[in-house]
């Protein structure tokens, strides 16, 4: 017998839906390579900053990927959304994860490479 205000569990994870992160401008201009090469520096030192690593690498994919299969990646990775952009997540067990809005979009001042 459950307690009279749980709720059945959805599958839905937290709840709370992924938007795009708001437009942002990187202090100076930058080129697209340039932005593949701070994002790919991120990724590669993430893990780094704590939490576990396959947290990590489903934030990634759900970073590099359309809003539909991000919240898919979230949801089944049990990743719990404070900031609906990603920019602060947590997993089951407590870590935080904090995501720089240039892995999750990019900049209004973008170059774009010729």
């Amino acid at each position: 017998m459950g307690c009279a205000l749980s709720s059945p569990d959805k599958g839905d994870g937290n709840g709370k839906k992924i938007r795009k992160p708001k437009s942002w401008k990187h202090p100076q201009q930058i080129t697209k390579t340039q932005l593949m090469q701070m994002r790919d520096e991120f990724w590669d030192t993430a893990p780094h900053y704590g939490g576990r690593k396959e947290i990590w690498d489903a934030l990634r994919a759900a970073a590099e990927t359309d809003l539909t299969l991000a919240q898919a990646i979230v949801d089944s990775a049990g990743i719990i959304i404070q900031s609906a952009d990603l920019t602060i997540c947590y997993d089951e067990r407590g870590a935080k994860y904090e995501l720089p809005k240039y892995v999750l979009s990019e900049p209004t001042n973008l170059i774009r490479d010729v």
